[in-house]
């Protein structure tokens, strides 16, 4: 992990730079990005057929299911899914349905269980998916149970992240797809960490609410009273990893590190510095020195709403109920402040956007992250042909 934080040391110095001489990472130019865009309803289909249901999702922490036979049920743009943990250890996921008559399984939620009764006809699954009981059999008839498992979706487990890909039969190899972001989780060890709950959260257009954790120039005008009384507005690095993007920003007291020797930079997240991490298509990370906020964000029921599940862990258990009913409060805070100043603002500006005001949105050079953003969803909808590259320049 030394390089790791030789790489956080140099993000560190360049922050400081930014904010010493009042500027910040930027692009060769500025991109204007269509609105329609945010508002195509067909162009959203091929968003959630080529981009959400092919490439892989975070859809739980390992610390959500840490013993054997925990599961957690949800349902992703229509889809029921279900993760099991089966007696091997090693996590699994399934569509949620019996194969019998397609009565969904299991109730939205997580629990421990060996095996799953459908609640239609009794058909008995274990929960590696493999059916093990049809209701009186001998009057059924012959019936291949091969073919009768529960549907199961590509599944890999890495850094404490289990990730599942929405279409069945694809491959997925979790590390390979974190590629550089890798060493960051891994750092972390979140599978020591704890699992606090979660919130949904509706917004506008997926991409309206993907812009916004892409860049900190709204930092002083939307959260003039919270981020920005800790973070300068319009001051960040921008680093790509494939379709990944690590952000940097830095707080007010950044200069403290001027007291440390240069090699601990690297070591201060949180204490003169922050990051936040992107996981392409919809998950951003954000460590806070006292607990950790993720955003699982999906397409909503129409091509103008998303659905975000706020998420909330912290480093260690509290071991008081006062304590556990304090990081209800700090969970909240937080939740408050990204529905209210972010995701507000996105609904206002869907309607923008459906107002036919404006042709274009207009990403300028301070807004790289976004550049970079809108490329991949391009590339990955096959509308260029060409790999994205960095679009960062000092």
């Amino acid at each position: 992990m030394t390089d790791l934080y030789e790489n956080y040391g140099d993000v560190a110095e360049r922050l400081l730079h930014f904010v010493e001489t009042r500027t910040t990472d930027q692009a060769s130019g500025i991109m204007q990005v269509p609105v329609t865009n945010y508002l195509d309803a067909d162009r959203w289909e091929r968003e959630k057929a080529l981009i959400f249901k092919r490439l892989p999702l975070m859809l739980a922490l390992s610390i959500e299911l840490p013993n054997l036979n925990d599961y957690k049920s949800m349902t992703i743009m229509g889809l029921p899914v279900l993760i099991t943990r089966a007696k091997d250890g090693k996590a699994r996921a399934f569509l949620n349905v019996c194969k019998h008559r397609a009565m969904l399984m299991v109730g939205e939620g997580t629990g421990n269980c060996a095996r799953f009764a459908c609640q239609y006809h009794g058909w008995t699954y274990a929960n590696d998916g493999k059916l093990i009981g049809i209701a009186e059999a001998s009057t059924f008839g012959d019936a291949d149970r091969d073919t009768l498992n529960l549907p199961e979706l590509p599944c890999d487990e890495v850094a404490g992240l289990i990730f599942v890909i929405l279409t069945p039969g694809l491959a997925l190899d979790a590390k390979s797809w974190l590629g550089g972001m890798y060493e960051d989780f891994a750092a972390l060890k979140l599978e020591n960490w704890y699992y606090h709950k979660s919130r949904p959260m509706p917004g506008a257009n997926w991409k309206v609410a993907y812009d916004g954790y892409l860049e900190g120039y709204h930092f002083q005008a939307a959260h003039t009273n919270t981020v920005a009384t800790r973070t300068p507005s319009n001051r960040a690095t921008y680093e790509g990893f494939g379709p990944h993007i690590r952000l940097g920003f830095p707080q007010n007291s950044i200069t403290r590190l001027r007291e440390l020797p240069r090699e601990q930079w690297g070591r201060q997240e949180n204490n003169g510095y922050d990051f936040i991490r992107m996981l392409f298509p919809n998950f951003s990370f954000f460590l806070a020195p006292e607990m950790c906020q993720f955003a699982q964000l999906f397409p909503g029921a129409t091509p103008n709403t998303n659905v975000t599940l706020m998420n909330y862990i912290f480093p260690h258990k509290p071991e008081t109920e006062a304590a556990l009913a304090e990081l209800d409060r700090m969970c909240d805070f937080f939740y408050d402040v990204v529905e209210e100043e972010d995701y507000m603002l996105g609904r206002k500006v869907q309607a923008g956007l459906e107002s036919g005001a404006m042709t274009h949105q207009t990403f300028g050079r301070n807004e790289p992250g976004n550049q970079f953003f809108h490329k991949w969803v391009a590339y990955y909808l096959d509308e260029t042909g060409q790999t994205p590259q960095p679009v960062m320049k000092e």
